[in-house]
């Protein structure tokens, strides 16, 4: 099968979110990295603006200061070829002696304690700058105080370059990590290739995956598979069953008609010989309906395809009522009389309406066939403890107990029956009761007859609410 353009790719999508999150790592991580440079940039700095600090001290102590700094020492200040460097020198007795700006300090620290460290602003520009206090030699009796600031130019460009040195170092080593993760994901992705291969090799077999060779990782797939597998065979043996059950019941009534049809080709002479073999060619293919009737009833109610999530609830009361009422003509004509017997207030069931009514049809057909003509055939209904009870019960001849467990069987009859039959009648109910939940029961009753009794679960009050 050709793979198009647009069809989804587990390699991509693996690829795409391993790709996404590593180009966000790799900007957190310059983000990081530049940080990590400009505090060891500051660190530096800060060491080496305390020893100028430290120097510019010892210079004027040592020195004289009654007519300020030197041109050459203000010219070692103030020489900074990466930014601009400022100073200031005061006198607790004198003032300001010199300086080339002035910026914001803090309270000097004690003479004899190392550069105190700052940040301060000339304007809108930020400064880092050291101060140190000291007796001059000349008067010890004053203190100077001694200030040296610095642009953060010089820190910044530091941190650039470092981050410049680290991040095509990490960008290779992500690419490399990158080209290992497309070659792991290629090669684990190999590991489908024989469960692939095993299932091109079969032709007509619908057997399950199984797990012996499948990765943890897709086993929730292949157990999906290996029900959709088991659904397919189902509704295959359906089919096939169907078929079998076709060609067993068809068969007698198929050839019943051709023996008839040859009678009265034989003998088309006679009218009363081709009246009596319509009339027999009449009663067999009603007959035959009846039979493809009850198979497709039973197919549809074996069909795995059946999804209960479709039913709704259902009101007994009324439904009961109602497919007995359709029946009463076919009662009277048959000799057996139709009653029902039930409770006035609603039961609800979840269900199916046309199962429903195809299941309640096959109990009513079952004792009109059965019964007997002066017989009586009630429908009832109530609700018990375990649910809502339908059930057809008839005072005919019965059932023996010990064929009671056979009822339900696809073509079961009892033996010496006359009234014709299918065998399907039972079997199409417990299909439908076990679709719906339900449990199918037989009882002889006292002193003859049968009653079959369909148990229904209760609708719950959630869904009768939403009905």
């Amino acid at each position: 099968m050709a793979v198009t353009r647009w069809q989804p790719s587990l390699r991509r999508r693996l690829l795409a979110f391993l790709l996404i999150p590593v180009g966000v790592l790799l900007l957190l991580d310059a983000m990081l990295t530049y940080g990590v440079a400009l505090a060891y940039s500051n660190r530096v700095h800060d060491r080496d603006l305390g020893d100028d600090a430290l120097s510019l001290a010892q210079m004027l102590r040592i020195g004289r200061l009654r007519d300020g700094l030197s041109q050459q020492a203000r010219f070692l200040l103030e020489y900074d070829p990466d930014g601009r460097s400022y100073f200031s020198v005061r006198s607790q007795r004198r003032g300001v002696i010199a300086d080339n700006a002035r910026f914001r300090q803090p309270p000097p620290p004690a003479v004899g304690d190392p550069p105190e460290l700052f940040d301060t602003a000339l304007g809108p520009h930020p400064l880092r700058a050291a101060v140190v206090s000291l007796h001059p030699d000349a008067d010890p009796t004053d203190t100077l105080t001694v200030s040296v600031a610095e642009t953060l130019r010089d820190r910044h460009r530091r941190a650039r370059e470092i981050l410049m040195m680290a991040v095509p170092l990490q960008t290779l080593l992500i690419v490399a990590v990158l080209l290992l993760v497309w070659s792991g994901v290629d090669y684990g992705l190999r590991v489908l290739d024989p469960l692939t291969a095993r299932l091109a090799a079969r032709e007509h077999e619908i057997t399950p995956i199984g797990e012996a060779d499948v990765p943890r990782e897709i086993l929730p797939l292949t157990k999906t598979i290996d029900g959709l597998f088991a659904r397919l065979r189902g509704a295959l043996e359906l089919q096939e069953r169907f078929i079998a059950d076709a060609a067993h019941q068809l068969r007698t009534p198929l050839a019943g008609l051709s023996l008839h049809v040859e009678r009265a080709l034989a003998d088309d002479s006679s009218p009363h010989a081709v009246k009596e073999a319509l009339g027999h060619i009449r009663q067999l293919t009603r007959r035959t309906a009846r039979t493809s009737a009850q198979l497709l009833a039973l197919t549809r109610a074996q069909s795995p395809l059946d999804a209960p999530e479709a039913h709704a609830t259902v009101d007994l009361s009324r439904l009961v009522p109602e497919v007995i009422g359709l029946r009463i003509r076919e009662a009277l004509a048959a000799g057996v009389d139709l009653g029902f017997q039930g409770a006035q207030q609603p039961l609800w069931i979840t269900g199916d309406v046309a199962s429903l009514h195809e299941l309640l049809d096959n109990l009513i057909d079952n004792g009109l066939r059965y019964a007997g003509r002066g017989s009586s055939l009630t429908v009832g209904l109530a609700a018990v403890p375990q649910g809502i009870r339908l059930y057809v019960e008839d005072d005919g001849p019965g059932v023996p107990d010990a064929l009671l467990p056979r009822l339900g069987e696809r073509f079961f009859r009892l033996p010496g029956t006359a009234q014709e039959g299918t065998g399907l009648g039972l079997a199409i109910v417990e299909r439908i009761a076990a679709r719906h939940g339900a449990r199918v029961s037989y009882r002889r009753v006292a002193p003859h007859g049968l009653c079959v009794a369909v148990l229904f679960p209760a609708a719950a009050l959630g869904e009768v609410a939403l009905a």
